[in-house]
């Protein structure tokens, strides 16, 4: 009975171990190449952006993806741990993009072993190297990409800080390949900022630093609005700074360059600090009190985007501290703002990553009320700000005077956004030839409430070094500007594209499960402390009330008191301790159950659930 017993109990467990072999086999010959993303921020699928733009793809693209494996597999150097544990998420990201790509995306992945052919060409292809191997040797992990043309496109390095942009930026090199032309920028703008004759000095003036930047990003032409009736289709985007006096024919130009999917990135301003249309010599005063704002009112009305040029935002938690005179202290001038990494949207790809921007005298967007656009912010100024008129910045002699009757709203004001929607026309009563009254798809248009943003001052020194112009960046906004044409210049998919979530996936609950046991031995600490002080507070009453002579003789009561006070801290230190224990004990019991659904849960109901496919594609069969 026994030998049977023993006999069935190994035949189950054959039995058992041939079924298992037998599921795995059936669900790889049928899924096979079914892909199934469980992760709760969808990981491992592609945005519709990127879908979309590799279903355009008309030429086959090829990418290298070069990683020093055996270069970072034993090392100690924790940067270099750091890219290998971001490298899985880099290579299974080019893996399905190649899949979904329909054949036109090729992915090579090289090892580029220290003296090698192979990191020869890598260092060629501009992939940058990094000292972090065992002896110092170089580590890789960036793309290099090429086209049929000879177009050459890379990825340096992907930096695990910018994860939530790698896809976008994996994207942007496809498109960039697929293209493989400088994109066209339409510039229009009421301030100085490209180079000329300043009648003022009667020199040569120099071009602001943002209009460099762009200049070697771009194919930047600059839009004469003394003869505008229509954009160029082969102007990918167009960058107009401060409309000011515009005629209802460049309006009306720029209207329909949107509607026809065209891109437009806007600083307005209630107080544009560069503004010097209205400067006299022979009365500086004027110049002062004159109107520096711009408005897009006409076209911001019709898109559904509402902007009070004549009032300016005041921030006191963003407020830059400046000097007013060359030996006097700084002053805090909430006018004057200046924002960090964790203030920027992280989200897009615009403001994502960059460390500083500096502002002053900013003005705030608002949705109109029953429009259908949404208004996306890429700047927000904090709880602490309001809004006043342009007039009290005018000879404002002390800044701080403005924070004399400050009266915070208690909410954010938006600084600069993405306004996204199916515009409708400026211009219903036009009816030109390809007269468009709406888009037909949705847009996007970016827009700043601050054209001081641009200006040199705020964020760079332009110095001369042996004949030789060198910038000095100490603010980001003109990686900024930069950022918003590139982004702007693509194809309406590539803007699509957002910032994802990364795989890293922080023990949230444990933390919170810390925080609360932080906060009750906080309680009970308080509390100890508490009891200390009005057990000292009696002790000094008893003490003051004694003769002089029983002074060093504690009284019953004082020790009764001092008793009571031991035997409570003895308690409450056992109280703190079974805190401590518990936490311990929460954490450990979260760490079983999330074994026991890892380990045995989920793999018992993927077997249960492929058995019962099985069963029920046989049955079907058999019908």
């Amino acid at each position: 009975m026994a030998f049977n017993r023993k006999t069935l109990t190994g035949s189950a467990l054959l039995i058992l171990a041939a079924l298992f072999v037998a599921v795995i086999l059936v669900s790889n010959l049928l899924f096979r190449g079914a892909r199934v993303d469980l992760t709760e921020n969808d990981l491992y699928t592609l945005s519709p952006g990127t879908r979309s733009l590799l279903g355009k793809l008309e030429e086959p693209i090829q990418l290298t993806l070069y990683f020093s494996d055996r270069g970072t597999a034993d090392t100690d150097n924790l940067s270099a741990r750091t890219l290998r544990a971001y490298y899985p998420r880099v290579r299974e990201l080019l893996e399905e993009i190649a899949a979904r790509s329909a054949g036109k995306v090729h992915l090579k992945v090289v090892d580029p072993v220290a003296y090698s052919e192979d990191e020869d060409n890598a260092v060629a292809s501009g992939i940058q190297g990094l000292p972090f191997g065992p002896a110092g040797e170089s580590v890789f992990l960036g793309v290099y990409g090429s086209n049929s043309t000879n177009g050459e496109a890379k990825i340096p390095l992907f930096d695990p800080s910018r994860e939530n942009l790698a896809e976008y930026d994996i994207a942007k090199l496809i498109h960039d390949l697929a293209s493989n032309k400088k994109p066209a920028v339409g510039f229009i703008s009421s301030l100085p900022m490209s180079a000329g004759f300043d009648p003022a000095t009667r020199q040569m003036r120099e071009p602001w630093a943002v209009y460099g930047e762009l200049g070697q990003f771009f194919d930047v032409r600059q839009l004469n609005t003394a003869a505008l009736k229509r954009i160029d289709s082969d102007i990918n985007v167009v960058v107009l700074v401060h409309p000011k006096e515009l005629g209802d024919d460049v309006l009306y130009a720029l209207d329909q360059f949107v509607l026809r999917g065209g891109h437009l990135l806007v600083f307005v301003d209630p107080e544009a600090e560069q503004d010097q249309s209205a400067a006299d010599p022979q009365n500086p005063q004027a110049a002062l009190l004159a109107d520096k704002s711009s408005d897009l009112s006409k076209l911001f009305k019709a898109w559904g985007l509402e902007y009070a040029h004549d009032k300016v935002v005041l921030d006191r938690a963003h407020a830059l501290q400046i000097s007013l005179a060359q030996n006097s202290p700084p002053v805090r001038h909430p006018a004057i703002l200046g924002f960090a990494r964790k203030d920027l949207s992280s989200d897009d790809v615009i403001t994502a990553n960059l460390d500083s921007i500096n502002m002053s005298t900013v003005g705030y967007l608002e949705l109109a009320k029953d429009t259908t656009s949404k208004l996306v912010p890429l700047i927000q100024s904090s709880d602490q700000s309001m809004s006043v008129p342009t007039e009290r910045l005018k000879l404002l002699a002390d800044p701080s005077s403005l924070l004399a009757d400050f009266q915070p709203t208690g909410q954010p004001f938006v600084l600069a956004a993405r306004l996204e929607g199916q515009f409708n026309t400026a211009f219903p009563e036009r009816k030109d030839e390809g007269h468009l009254a709406q888009a037909k798809e949705k847009n996007a248009i970016v827009v700043f409430a601050d054209t001081d943003i641009l200006s040199d001052r705020l964020w760079a020194e332009v110095q001369n070094f042996f004949g030789q112009k060198v910038l000095n960046a100490f603010a980001n906004n003109g990686d900024l500007v930069v950022n918003a044409v590139d982004n702007l210049a693509g194809d309406s998919d590539l803007i699509s594209i957002r910032g994802r979530a990364t795989s890293q996936r922080p023990f949230t609950k444990v933390a919170e499960l810390k925080r609360q046991a932080d906060d009750s031995f906080r309680r009970k600490e308080k509390q100890l402390q508490q009891e200390l002080s009005d057990t000292e507070r009696k002790l000094t009453e008893l003490q003051s009330a004694k003769s002089q002579d029983q002074a060093m003789v504690l009284s019953a009561e004082q020790k009764s008191e001092l008793d009571n006070f031991l035997k409570r801290k003895v308690e409450i230190r056992k109280q703190l301790r079974e805190v401590r224990r518990q936490l311990d004990a929460d954490i450990e019991s979260l760490g079983t159950r999330l074994k026991f659904i890892n380990i045995l849960l989920v793999p018992l109901l993927l077997i249960v659930a492929a058995l019962g496919f099985v069963g029920w594609k046989a049955r079907r069969e058999n019908r």
